[in-house]
């Protein structure tokens, strides 16, 4: 483990926690959901490490082990961010997979530091390309009366949203599709997270807009959804970031929710590493 600078001006620096598992096989950086941190990648280390990559994860800013400032809660800085990882360990030929919100940061990246570091890219269960419905985005899956309420239930009581958010996170029609242990070190980890940051956190994916981004997604591309997903439906997101971004390969997991890489992780994980040896 170690903690990566991020310079973003004058005062502004920050440290990021990264999990690095080194080696010389080709790098995959994961990029966690929100609230969680890079911990919540502990079914695909093992199983990539062992295929031979060399594996990176790190905490977002606001989360996890990271610094935790008031400021920089937003996909330009969250990217570049990934991008101060990318430089720090000249990380190069690199497949960077975004799960949910880290999706997120796939495709800002590619728009503002370009593809020169980037082998191949995976979107799961990603918030791409819109969440929110609007008047020009009638297919987003959140509108404002469930937004608001995500974000008046994290204000009101976060202990209480996060045993909620976890539980609706790994559930299927009301039923776990993990353990309760794989459920309860979820929440330990949204635990983590910083009230603010992760207020601001939730804003930034609720509203940020990545039709534009996804034409620069010109790698190879794997997208990866449950078509059980309650908390970033399949149709209003994975689908239509499969039908975006030209050439892309779709998978669709059969009755997994939203924390597919947990509760199907064998799929999960043989479908990524089938993706990352072609």
């Amino acid at each position: 483990m170690s903690e990566i600078t991020a310079h973003h001006g004058l005062l502004t620096d920050i440290d990021l926690h990264v999990d690095d598992t080194g080696g010389s096989g080709r790098p995959v950086v994961l990029i966690h959901g929100w609230p969680l941190s890079g911990e919540s990648w502990a079914h695909q280390v093992p199983a990539l490490e062992g295929a031979g990559y060399r594996v990176v994860a790190y905490d977002r800013r606001g989360f996890g082990r990271s610094d935790k400032p008031r400021s920089g809660y937003d996909y330009d800085t969250f990217s570049d961010d990934l991008q101060a990882v990318l430089e720090t360990l000249d990380l190069r030929d690199v497949t960077l997979v975004g799960f949910s919100m880290g999706g997120g940061e796939v495709a800002r990246y590619l728009t503002r530091h370009g593809a020169d570091r980037v082998h191949s890219v995976v979107f799961a269960s990603a918030v791409p390309p819109y969440l929110a419905k609007t008047d020009d985005n009638p297919e987003g899956p959140l509108d404002d009366a469930t937004a608001d309420g995500m974000k008046q239930g994290l204000k009101d009581d976060e202990k209480s949203f996060y045993h909620q958010f976890t539980t609706d996170f790994f559930s299927v029609d009301g039923e776990l599709a993990v353990s309760e242990a794989d459920r309860a070190e979820a929440e330990r980890l949204a635990n983590q997270a910083d009230h603010h940051a992760a207020l601001k956190s939730m804003e930034a994916f609720a509203t940020t807009d990545f039709r534009g981004d996804l034409p620069h997604v010109t790698v190879p591309t794997l997208v990866i959804h449950g078509d059980s997903d309650a908390t970033v439906p399949f149709e209003g997101s994975g689908k239509r970031t499969h039908e975006a971004v030209a050439g892309s390969e779709l998978h669709v997991v059969s009755g997994a929710p939203h924390g597919v890489n947990v509760s199907h992780a064998e799929e999960f994980n043989r479908v990524l590493i089938d993706f990352l040896q072609r």
